[in-house]
């Protein structure tokens, strides 16, 4: 596990991403970076309450620091699902705030929380008294086409009495109607100034900035307004990215770096662990490291081969050879 102080705990992170970031996902991202700060897909609380809990929250030990993130809005609910992660181990328990799906905001919860702030306090204050991990945030800067600051700062000074001393920031507005979550992600102008304005008006609180960060010049000119910055899809897509954090974001060169091949073989050593204890096929889990060669030559042979379905009953470790013969060849 980490040893960073708490201090720089949220300072480079992984985003929860639906369908993404899974256990194996997280497993993999940490073997590429010691400190970076791991999140969960969303997990429902209705998912944990009346479904399969081990499904939902069972992780591997490697995969510290992570973050459980819960999609909700009944306080009580949230208690209660709070409870079941840190029972479970889990770091910190986040509360999804920016998710604009339909399907989200049918369960009334998810960005359209943005306009309940009093509601969403009270679900910070319920899910802080029922465990003793950290309860953070994620939320986006405005709800459809406001553009105030006062919005966003009022909500965020609500929930800070609430007891929420931890801010994940997506830096656009999420337009809840006429939008998909894709176009959620693109359309929306990012306004990162906002983002460093909130840190200048409550410098005691920690905020963590979200959106459209892709290398590590944007994230050094971040880091100089904001206390950490959370990674999405490039993280996922081009994943070798990761091991450059612990060095250059915590200060860490210590912290040793496997080489691809050796990554993939920890992966592999993986897949059949997870094949001999709960008869997981690797296909499902290999997807989450076809970005591992991004850029180099070769690489998309090496995917191919990953992404075959009519290898799915070949030995992972068959598999890889194969992989890498042709990506040599």
């Amino acid at each position: 596990m980490s040893s960073i102080p708490t201090s720089q705990r949220w300072r480079m992170s992984v985003a929860p991403m639906l369908d993404w970031t899974d256990r194996s996902c997280r497993y993999f991202h940490r073997l590429l970076s010691r400190h970076t700060l791991l999140y969960t897909e969303m997990v429902t609380t209705g998912a944990l309450l009346h479904g399969d809990v081990a499904r939902h929250l069972d992780f591997s030990e490697q995969e510290h620091p992570v973050a459980l993130q819960l999609g909700g809005s009944d306080p009580t609910d949230l208690a209660a699902a709070a409870r079941l992660g840190q029972q479970w181990g889990y770091d910190e328990i986040n509360l999804n705030c920016g998710c604009p799906s339909p399907r989200v905001q049918r369960g009334a919860f998810g960005a359209c929380l943005m306009l309940e702030p009093s509601l969403v306090a009270d679900c910070i204050k319920a899910m802080r008294d029922a465990v003793s991990i950290p309860v953070t945030l994620k939320h986006r800067i405005g709800v459809d086409r406001e553009v105030s600051y006062g919005f966003v700062r009022d909500f965020v000074g609500q929930i800070a009495a609430a007891g929420c001393n931890v801010f994940i920031v997506h830096a656009r507005n999420a337009w809840l109607d006429g939008l998909s979550p894709k176009e959620n992600r693109e359309i929306p102008p990012l306004r990162y100034d906002v983002v460093y304005q909130l840190k200048q008006d409550f410098p005691h609180l920690t905020f963590v900035i979200n959106g459209g960060f892709t290398n590590n010049d944007q994230v050094q000119q971040a880091l100089q307004h904001v206390d950490g910055v959370m990674v999405g899809r490039e993280a996922y897509h081009n994943p070798w990215w990761l091991t450059q954090w612990d060095a250059l974001f915590y200060g860490d060169s210590t912290s040793t770096t496997l080489s691809r091949e050796a990554v993939e073989a920890e992966m592999v050593l993986y897949m059949e662990r997870m094949k001999e204890r709960y008869g997981a096929g690797w296909y499902g889990i290999a997807r989450h490291m076809l970005g591992l060669r991004h850029g180099l030559p070769g690489a998309r042979a090496w995917r191919q081969v990953w992404s075959d379905h009519k290898l799915k009953q070949e030995p992972a470790g068959r598999v890889s050879r194969i992989a890498q013969r042709l990506e040599s060849a």
